[in-house]
Parts: C-alpha cells; sequence; structure tokens
C-alpha cells in the first residue's frame, strides 16, 4: 500500500513524459537573459555582488523568482565589453518560484544558475496543478527535473509546518462504479 502510493505520489508530480511533460523545469534555459526589479539596488562592486530589497522580481525565460531581498553574486568578463554573468542568487522573505507546471515556496532560496539547482528551505511547499507536496527543504534540479523534498532542512534543524515530515495531497482520477450485476457476490 505504501509503494502504491509513494508511485502515485510521484506519477502525480512528474508526471509521465510523453503524456505530460517533465517536471521541477527541466529544459529550463539557465543561458536565457536575467531580468531583476526591484525598489532599492545596492552594488557591492568590489564583492562582485548586487543587493536588490523590497519586492524583487527576477525574469528567466519562462521561470519568475519573487522574494522580499536577493543577494546575486556575479563574475566580471575579463574581455572589455563581455558584460557581466550572474552565477548565484539568494533570496529571503517569503520565496516563490513559478514554472509554466508549477509554483514552488519557501522562506529562503538559492538559484544556483551554474549548476542549474534551486533550492527552498523553510515551510516549503512545491504545486502542481491540485497536487502538492509540503516539506522543510526543496532541491529542483533542472538538469535532470527531479525534484527532492525532505521533511527535515539541513542539519536535521525541523522548519516545516509539517512536523519534519513530508505530506502530501494529490488528486486521483475520478471513476465510474458500474453496479454490480444481479446475483454476483461482492468482493471481499
Amino acid at each position: 500500500m505504501i509503494r502504491a502510493l509513494a508511485l502515485l505520489a510521484l506519477v502525480a508530480l512528474t508526471g509521465s513524459a510523453s503524456a505530460q511533460g517533465l517536471s521541477a523545469l527541466k529544459g529550463h534555459d539557465s543561458n536565457a537573459p536575467v531580468d531583476i526589479s526591484s525598489d532599492h539596488l545596492e552594488v557591492q562592486d568590489r564583492a562582485d555582488r548586487a543587493i536588490w530589497v523590497g519586492n524583487v522580481h527576477v525574469i528567466q525565460g519562462d521561470m519568475t523568482m519573487d522574494a522580499a531581498r536577493m543577494t546575486a553574486t556575479y563574475t566580471q568578463a575579463k574581455t572589455p565589453g563581455g558584460g557581466t554573468q550572474i552565477n548565484r542568487i539568494d533570496a529571503s522573505g517569503g520565496v516563490t518560484v513559478v514554472s509554466p507546471t508549477e509554483r514552488a515556496k519557501g522562506n529562503f532560496g538559492i538559484y544556483d544558475v551554474n549548476r542549474r539547482l534551486i533550492t527552498l528551505i523553510g515551510n516549503v511547499s512545491l504545486v502542481r496543478g491540485a497536487n502538492t507536496v509540503n516539506g522543510a527543504r526543496l532541491v529542483i534540479d533542472m538538469n535532470t527535473g527531479r525534484a527532492t523534498v525532505d521533511g527535515n532542512s539541513v542539519g536535521g534543524g525541523n522548519t516545516s509546518r509539517s512536523g519534519g515530515r513530508v505530506t502530501g495531497h494529490f488528486t486521483v482520477p475520478q471513476r465510474t462504479t458500474a453496479a454490480p450485476a444481479t446475483g454476483a457476490t461482492p468482493p471481499k
């Protein structure tokens, strides 16, 4: 029974590759330009860091990320006119990541652009359609399309409303039940 529920949870979140497409931002273009807006910006050029504060909104391709505060680390191109490349974005204050098929929320977030990983920590939820998984830490690997939810965050601390456990709510296909034929014995 537990194995069947685990399989149902996996199918509900990821779908099948042929029927619903892959889950967890697989195929997201992490090379797409990153557009960031906020109420305030502080650039710490010597530290290769920029801090956005207040209603921060990030767009990259078809993914958005919102939070109260974000710090981006970047590298400067060695050649003139080469521009700046964002390597990582750390977010805090009600972090929300939205793709065309999913919505993930947490207290804190890390978007490692180079490794193509998004990690959310604290009161995490991942929603796809009517299906929801809750926990303390969520890691989305955009290389593989795999999402992993843990009941406890790093270091074993419980930062989840679910009491250190992963919980989920999944819809099932509606089935019609036919009335048993006259004289048939109902299954036991």
